[in-house]
């Protein structure tokens, strides 16, 4: 299975849990493509058979700068051949931010509902306000999504 891996990020972090997502998807036998500057013609291109966007939120709960233009362009195109397919998202944030808390992972997982692909897993939520190591926090539920791809 081909698990292409959108990310977007501010000072970082997303893009490193989406390394560390990779690695773990191809250790588990998952062909991972990721990059983080990554169009649409790139992912068209890989011909995906399942979706993991890793995004920080910045601002208001936004999407970060480098994340938009591949989120307007899915958007604006709505794939038809993505409709289907699984997908999960992993949303980085601050709780103390409240109400707009992992925003920019909610916008993923709104796209992704426009899209039709399958929410395979709830959301990972990660708190910068509690973890020092993302990467490692997101184990476990990294371990939940390759079993719900395998299945």
């Amino acid at each position: 299975m081909k698990v292409a891996i959108l990310s977007g990020s501010v000072y970082g972090t997303a893009e490193e849990v989406a390394r560390h997502a990779a690695t773990i998807l191809e250790k588990a036998g998952f062909e991972a493509w990721y990059n983080a500057r990554a169009t649409l013609a790139d992912i068209q291109t890989f011909t995906p058979d399942a979706f993991l966007a890793v995004t920080s939120t910045t601002g208001m709960g936004e999407l970060p700068d480098n994340l938009m233009p591949l989120y307007s362009a899915i958007r604006d195109q709505l794939p038809a051949a993505w409709r289907g397919l699984p997908g999960a998202v992993i949303g980085l944030g601050d709780a103390s931010y409240g109400d707009t808390f992992c925003g920019g992972g909610e916008q993923m997982r709104e796209l992704f509902a426009e899209l039709g692909v399958h929410e395979v897993l709830p959301m990972l939520r990660l708190d910068a306000s509690e973890s020092v190591t993302p990467e490692s926090d997101a184990e476990p539920w990294l371990a939940e999504l390759v079993e719900a791809l395998k299945a």
